[in-house]
This record gives structure tokens, C-alpha cells and sequence, in this order.
């Protein structure tokens, strides 16, 4: 019995010595305080970046971006490559090809922006227009307003045509504004997403010729839902975006020059105003100047390439006909839906309506913000208000690519169906 307590008691001393060597002395408390005095940093951690990210699912039915396909999100999850590797080149290359199918080009000087939608828009302006020259904008909705900024803000001479949201215009009207402020631009939006209208192009390219004017056209909500033929139409330079009918993720943007337009732009009198956009580094980095060997520029957005690489090999496979065929059906069905509904199409004339994106006037009696609201907290679903002056105007229900299906047209009348029962409605 002595022996098994001395074993218990000399375990014991075992314990609490190994313990004690375990927890901080008094000195190295001393030291851990000086250390922390004399550390160069002073904001700790924030919490938020101690957890896991977390976003939800939305039915994304608004004018963009919209929902990506798992085959796309994959793509954009494949491991880096470098942007100046060999194969990295391959990409570009494709993504080029698949551009000039889209955009129905033979253009050589044919790339993406590393950027959105608005990096084309300032990319076709900073390179082909200089300080003192004037430019012709035709402004029917937000993006017009948003080319004739841009122009300003380089010390072009804006001059525009304006209309309301869902007003177009004529190949006449274009015609004596040009002959009036002699441009050397002039900027149309053929899908004009804030009011939902699809301009029509054809005409339009031989007028700008007459007058010496290069062609700029907007096709950010338009292209693969709506049709467009560049070098048919006489369109020097012609951009879009990712995030729309093409389904990538937002940070690309599709960009063509033809000869006409690389002719004004190489022969400036002055430097573009961006670096970054400046085509003279642009066209050597996608390989569309001829030299033998591509220099660094800046870094693309790698995984944003093979993103849409993978998205322009989809629309590939479908064929333009098909898909500009299916956004007209499924839209038509969209259409009919909210005519049943009570609600009343924006745009009047079918013709002139964007596949992609429907607009529908405000019902009468209902805050808009509050339908808005309503439908995504009870169908996380994003439907959208209009955009600069369409703004207390419209709603706006956005089916593209991925998304355009009768099936989610079906869900987005039955949300709205929902919030029309539910809202509160004035009793103006």
C-alpha cells in the first residue's frame, strides 16, 4: 500500500512538472508583451475574414449579369496558367476566333478586354477619338449617356440625339445630324437594356461612311439574343460584354476594330489617354500586329479567359441562328405571360423589342422598389427598376443565355403574379 502511493505521488509531481514547463513564465510573458509593442501592426484580423465565404443562390432575372452554367464555372476553376505562357496564347487565340464567329467579322484586330463591359465602351473611345474632335452620340437610355461622358471627359466635342427610353432612331435623322457636326464617330446602342428596345443597324454603316464617320455600336445586352452582322453592317468597331447572353462571369469584353477604325486609331496625333487600353500594347498582346513575339502589357485575367473561352465555345456549338431563335421564343412566351398578368409592354412595337431583356411599365397603384423587394426576399429572385431615365418607369425581367428558358419564365410570372397579390397597391 506505501509503495502504490509513492508511485501515485511521484506521478503526480510527473504531471504538475510537465504542465509547468508547458505554460508561459513570467518572463516569457514580459517577452510576448515587448513583442507585441514593438510589431508594425496595429489593425488586427477582421473577424469577417476569419470565416468562410458565403454567397447564396439567386435567380439572376434581371438585364445581368446572369446565372453561369456549371460547364463555365468549371472552366474558370481550372488551375493557372501563366498569362504569357504558350498556351495561355492558345486561349487567346480561340477566344479570338470564337469573337469574330460571334461578332460575324473577319477583323484581324479582334480581343477581349481585361474588364467589363464599360472598359470596351472607354477602349473603342480613348483609341479612336482625339482631344478636339467631334463625336455624335445617340442617346435613348443610360448608355448613350454614358458614351457621351466618356467622349467629354477627353476633350471631344459631344454632340447627341436624344430621344426618350424606348424611342429610336431614323437612318434620316442619323443623316442630317452627321452632315450638321461632321463627327468622326458616331456611338449607337443596339441592345439599349435600360428600356428594353433592340435599335435597328441596317443602313446605318453606309450613312457613316458618306460622311467619313466610324460606327460604334453597344451590343452588351444584344449579342447571342439578338441578331447582328458586323461586316455586313458596315460596323467599324463593335463591343460587348460577359456577363449577358454569353454567360460568363462579369470581367470580360469582347472588342473588334476593322481596317477603317485601326486606320484612325494608328495614325493619332496624340497618345490614348489609358495605358491600359491603349490598342497600340492591346494588339500586340492578343498577336494582331504581326510581330513575332507578344510583350508584356499587364496581366490578363486568366481564369475570366477561360471562363469565356468556354462560354464562346457554347454559343459555338448552339449556332447563332439557333440561339437568336430561341431568345425570340422564349421572350414571346415571357410576353404573353405578362399580358395575362395585366401588365403592359414597354416597348410597343414587337420589332423592336430586345430578346433579352423585357421591359414592363410600373403597374398602376404599386411601388415598384416594394415589388422589387417582396420578390426577392419570397423567391430570391432578382428582377430589376430601370436604369437612368427609365428609372420609376419600367421593370425589367432579363432572360440570356443559361437562363433563357420557359421554365424560368414561368417562375418569374409566378413571382410577379405573387408580389402583385401581396404588395400593397395605392388606391390612386
Amino acid at each position: 500500500m506505501m509503495q502504490r502511493t509513492v508511485f501515485r505521488r511521484a506521478a503526480l509531481l510527473a504531471q504538475q512538472a510537465a504542465l509547468e514547463s508547458s505554460l508561459p513564465t513570467k518572463n516569457m510573458i514580459m517577452m510576448l508583451r515587448l513583442d507585441r509593442c514593438m510589431s508594425s501592426v496595429s489593425i488586427p484580423p477582421p473577424a469577417c475574414m476569419l470565416r468562410p465565404l458565403e454567397a447564396p443562390f439567386r435567380y439572376l432575372f434581371g438585364p445581368g449579369p446572369s446565372n453561369v452554367p456549371p460547364r463555365v464555372l468549371a472552366a474558370g476553376g481550372r488551375p493557372i496558367i501563366g498569362h504569357l505562357h504558350p498556351e495561355m496564347y492558345e486561349i487567346m487565340n480561340d477566344i479570338k476566333k470564337g469573337i469574330q464567329y460571334a461578332f460575324q467579322t473577319e477583323n484581324n484586330m479582334t480581343i477581349s478586354m481585361s474588364g467589363s463591359g464599360h472598359a470596351a465602351m472607354e477602349c473603342a473611345v480613348f483609341n479612336t477619338v482625339e482631344p478636339g474632335e467631334s463625336v455624335l452620340v445617340a442617346i435613348n437610355g443610360i448608355w448613350g449617356e454614358r458614351v457621351a461622358e466618356i467622349a467629354e471627359r477627353i476633350g471631344a466635342k459631344v454632340h447627341t440625339m436624344v430621344k426618350p427610353p424606348g424611342g429610336y432612331f431614323t437612318n434620316e435623322e442619323i443623316e442630317q445630324a452627321m452632315a450638321k457636326h461632321k463627327p468622326v464617330l458616331f456611338f449607337l446602342t443596339h441592345g439599349e437594356s435600360s428600356a428594353g428596345l433592340c435599335h435597328p443597324v441596317d443602313g446605318i454603316g453606309d450613312v457613316c461612311r458618306k460622311h467619313n464617320c466610324l460606327f460604334l455600336v453597344d451590343t452588351v445586352a444584344s449579342l447571342g439574343a439578338a441578331p447582328i452582322f458586323m461586316d455586313k453592317q458596315n460596323i467599324d468597331i463593335l463591343y460587348t460584354g460577359s456577363q449577358k447572353a454569353l454567360n460568363a462571369p462579369p470581367g470580360t469584353a469582347p472588342i473588334s476594330f476593322n481596317e477603317r477604325a485601326c486606320h484612325k486609331m494608328f495614325n493619332r496625333k496624340t497618345k490614348p489617354v489609358s495605358y491600359l487600353f491603349d490598342m497600340t500594347h492591346l494588339s500586340n498582346y492578343w498577336g494582331c500586329d504581326g510581330q513575332p513575339a507578344r510583350l508584356y502589357h499587364h496581366t490578363g485575367p486568366v481564369s475570366g479567359f477561360f471562363a469565356l473561352r468556354e462560354s464562346l465555345a457554347i454559343l459555338a456549338e448552339t449556332g447563332l441562328e439557333e440561339s437568336w431563335r430561341h431568345h425570340k421564343e422564349v421572350a414571346a412566351h415571357l410576353y404573353k405571360g405578362l399580358e395575362d398578368l395585366g401588365l403592359k409592354l414597354f416597348i410597343k412595337d414587337k420589332d423592336l423589342r430586345l430578346p433579352s431583356v423585357t421591359t414592363f411599365a410600373i403597374p398602376d397603384g404599386y411601388n415598384w422598389r416594394e415589388m422589387l423587394t417582396y420578390i426577392m426576399k419570397h423567391h430570391q429572385m432578382e428582377m430589376t427598376g430601370g436604369l437612368g431615365p427609365s428609372v420609376g418607369l419600367v421593370i425589367r425581367v432579363g432572360l440570356m443565355g443559361y437562363n433563357c428558358q420557359k421554365t424560368n419564365a414561368d417562375l418569374a410570372l409566378a413571382a410577379l403574379e405573387d408580389a402583385l397579390k401581396h404588395c400593397k397597391k395605392s388606391k390612386a
